[in-house]
């Protein structure tokens, strides 16, 4: 199951993402900015996970799911 969210961003934010995106081989923004959005809530979700641990791996478990996909 997946969920679609549309957002406008700067040019400059687009340009960096493309930039970044291409280095790593990802061709397309919408990937770039789909990783880029499961690090960042991997990143947060590890600030929370001392405040409760029980839900600690599943936010892990989706980015290993998602970047296992890109490959």
């Amino acid at each position: 199951m997946s969920r679609k969210i549309q957002i406008e961003v700067p040019d400059e934010l687009f340009e960096q993402l493309m930039r970044v995106a291409e280095a790593m081989g990802i061709s397309n923004p919408e990937e770039a900015a789909t990783v880029g959005l499961a690090e960042w809530v991997s990143r947060r979700k590890s600030d929370l996970d001392d405040r409760d641990p029980n839900e600690k791996y599943e936010v892990n478990e989706a980015l290993d799911e998602l970047l296992e996909k890109k490959k």
